[in-house]
């Protein structure tokens, strides 16, 4: 056996973790040992062909590089699902998914696409951190099957999305209510902000806390975004700022999207 080091560079939040595990779990003979968002790196054990590795990591499209290649002297455990971790990605899951329906219904009553392409990016986190949970004694072909469900919804609500904002680029819609888009998206800053500390705390109680903060994940700066946007929208009296916004988030959720059904394949 040896043991292989990947720095991954665009793991850059909880989820995107969850979707290395997800890729790498069923993979005969390959063991994960430790991930590290600060490092943006994998430990992996493995049998000897670090290709096949290589190859389900490269699916995902995170930029994955092997670092280093040792022979194997302490053998990693493969990671169980303990009834806590178990707990925290649940409560992770309810997070996400109830500010996506949050998130909608301030968005389509405020007529923000900034918030409704946010909520979007809620359900796309609440999708993985959903597939983690159902994967967890599942066979291959039930865990492929959920992966391309998701994978598929939230890319067609992509391009859906996409079209809307062109739409709304061409007509005239009126202002978003950008009061609406600063509170909500102030909100759920704050949802993901909790969501990560209780990831990173439930792993480490001290080790990645300052990292956390570090790494703060990629939906705080989407939220960041609407604010901005928001705030735009106010000074400038023009609802581009919000299409924009949205426009750039659906194009993330559909990326995002794109590795679910890397994995699914």
């Amino acid at each position: 056996m040896v043991t292989t080091k990947y720095r991954i560079d665009k793991m850059d939040c909880d989820a995107e973790e969850q979707l290395v595990r997800l890729a790498l779990a069923e993979l005969a003979g390959v063991t994960v040992g430790n991930v590290d968002l600060v490092e943006r790196s994998v430990v992996v054990e493995h049998a000897g062909d670090e290709s096949v590795v290589t190859t389900a990591l490269d699916a995902l499209d995170l930029g994955a590089l092997v670092i280093e290649t040792t022979p194997t002297t302490d053998r990693l455990e493969r990671r169980s699902e303990e009834p806590t971790e178990r707990r925290v990605l649940v409560v992770a899951l309810v997070i996400n998914a109830a500010f996506f329906l949050g998130e909608m219904v301030a968005g389509v009553l405020s007529r923000s696409m900034g918030l409704v392409a946010d909520s979007l990016d809620m359900l796309a986190d609440a999708s993985v951190y959903g597939l983690s949970l159902l994967a967890v004694g599942g066979t291959m072909a039930r865990k492929k099957r959920l992966a391309a469900g998701s994978g598929y919804l939230q890319f067609g609500l992509a391009v859906v999305g996409i079209a809307e904002v062109a739409r709304r680029f061409v007509t005239s819609e009126g202002l978003p209510e950008f009061r609406t888009m600063i509170v909500v998206s102030s909100l759920a800053l704050i949802g993901n902000a909790v969501t990560l500390v209780i990831l990173r705390r439930a792993r480490s109680p001290e080790a990645h806390f300052q990292a956390s903060w570090i790494f703060t994940a990629n939906d705080i700066k989407v939220n960041a975004l609407v604010i901005i946007a928001a705030i735009v929208v106010a000074t400038s009296g023009s609802a581009v700022p919000d299409l924009i916004a949205g426009a750039a988030i659906f194009v993330i959720v559909a990326n995002g999207a794109r590795r679910i059904l890397a994995l699914a394949r």
